[in-house]
């Protein structure tokens, strides 16, 4: 069965800025369209998701195998507005908030992704990167496969599209795929009649799902969920497949994975990547921080007079190594809401620049004070650099780097955007030359053989290879995100 599609991919969006984080994805199978809008339910979704995409966005929603499919670069309030969310009627939708991880950021890659194939259509909404996408590409090609955008997504969209020429349903199809991909994905599917959501056999990246009423909703991250006031039912269990359609809901059970020490987890997320409000396999984040934060207190204390996080992902470890250490807590940086993060972007100059006009001190808070000042990562090192000196040049009298992260001293190539070892300060400089780098008085980080313990309460084990090296799949020939373009 094919879709009539409606497509709109909005031409004169602003350039692209300082946008950028992991993705994003939501879907609802509304089984009451008549007293809740689905469209807007995906939007108000999206809008708690933006943390983890600002480059682009878009929703697809299903009306009786019509398909109205708006993306476009920018940020969810941006490219949607009433007019717009009014026109996209239906009971089946996906939405997906993009930091491109593979694949360049052209409206060619805006996510979801819709394909007609000879046996139906297909929507697909994708967090996460398949590090062998480049091989299965390249074998596709050689089958005469012609692709159109630059992103892993795609190569999935064709294996499904692939595999669904032998197989008697779409979700087979999808199963059959899943051995093939190595890497993260948790993964939304539209076909015309189902609502497919999978997440990979080690659960590197998050999905859950949820319920409104009679209606199944799934999302990257519980705030998700809560924004618009559906019950939490369950996380999606690594390797798990769960189709909602007309019938009910179906789970394939098959391809589980039910030992958690063979997953791998990425235990970014409740760092860095995940809203505090998020609950991901048990754990909260918000307390994965706080555990962050105190454990800097045991392995690196220090005598200060303030404790003080970057906003806005430090602030709660910097809360946690307060209450452990007894150092008084406080604001010292006040952040700008109108820039994005600048924990990845893609040149030095925009990293600077967008660090001045995001941050400034709080002078009456720091100045004469010995302060430490946590963060949760140093990549490359320019952010943290600058960082210091406004605290210097706001009268701080010590400045003390804590990092609830370890050392960044490998690639990353499941969705954290650090492709090369040469960008990665940890790499070049021992923690000594760094810190004399940063100009701080003293640095710490998260100590890499006690950084699972800040999740007791998660049901997976972890992947740590940006800090340990130990990958969970061969390391890639080709790394490099717009290898494709």
């Amino acid at each position: 069965m094919l879709f009539a599609w409606k497509t709109r991919v909005k031409e004169g969006a602003r350039p692209l800025g300082n946008l950028h984080e992991e993705c994003g994805v939501f879907g609802i199978y509304n089984r009451t369209p008549e007293t809740m809008d689905t469209a807007k339910t995906v939007y108000y979704a999206l809008y708690a998701l933006q943390h983890r995409g600002q480059e682009a966005c878009g929703i697809a929603v299903n009306d009786n195998n019509l398909i109205t499919l708006v993306k476009d670069l920018g940020l969810v309030h941006e490219v949607f507005d009433e007019k717009t969310l009014s026109a996209m009627k239906g009971s089946i939708a996906i939405g997906h908030v993009r930091y491109s991880t593979t694949g360049g950021n052209n409206r060619r890659n805006i996510q979801p992704l819709g394909v007609d194939y000879v046996k139906g259509s297909l929507v697909i909404a994708h967090n996460g990167n398949v590090s062998n996408a480049a091989a299965l590409r390249a074998e596709l090609e050689a089958q005469g496969a012609v692709f159109q955008c630059t992103s892993d997504t795609e190569v999935i969209a064709f294996l499904i599209a692939k595999e669904r020429l032998t197989s008697p349903s779409v979700e087979e199809a999808v199963a059959r795929v899943v051995p093939r991909l190595e890497g993260s994905f948790s993964l939304l599917i539209m076909s015309p009649r189902k609502l497919i959501a999978l997440r990979d056999p080690k659960g590197m990246r998050p999905l859950c799902m949820g319920r409104i009423g009679e209606s199944v909703v799934f999302a990257s991250e519980s705030c998700a969920l809560d924004s618009i006031g559906a019950e939490f039912v369950r996380d999606v269990q690594p390797g798990e497949l769960i189709v909602a359609e007309p019938e009910g809901v179906r789970c394939l059970t098959a391809g589980v994975n039910h030992d958690p020490a063979s997953c791998a987890m990425c235990i970014f997320e409740h760092i860095y990547f995940a809203r505090p409000d998020s609950v991901i396999d048990g754990q909260s984040v918000y307390q994965a921080r706080i555990e962050a934060g105190r454990l800097l207190a045991r392995t690196h204390p220090v005598q200060a007079d303030l404790v003080i996080g970057v906003p806005d992902s430090g602030l709660v470890a910097a809360l946690g190594f307060a209450k452990e250490s007894g150092i008084p807590y406080g604001e010292g940086l006040i952040k700008n809401r109108y820039i994005g993060r600048t924990f990845i972007q893609p040149t030095q100059d925009s990293r600077e620049s967008s660090v001045m006009i995001k941050l400034a001190p709080l002078r009456r808070s720091v100045e004469g004070k010995r302060v430490v000042m946590i963060d949760d990562s140093i990549v490359r090192g320019t952010t943290m650099r600058q960082i210091v000196a406004l605290l210097r040049r706001a009268g701080a009298a010590e400045v003390h780097v804590r990092v609830s992260a370890p050392e960044f001293l490998w690639p990353c190539y499941y969705g954290t955007d650090i492709d090369e070892r040469s960008q990665l300060a940890s790499v070049q400089h021992s923690p000594q030359e760094l810190c004399r780098i940063l100009g701080a008085d003293s640095l710490g980080f998260l100590p890499v053989d006690q950084v699972e313990t800040i999740a007791p309460d998660s049901r997976l084990h972890f992947c740590k290879a940006c800090f340990s090296g130990q990958y969970p799949y061969p390391v890639p020939e080709v790394a490099d995100k717009t290898a494709f373009e």
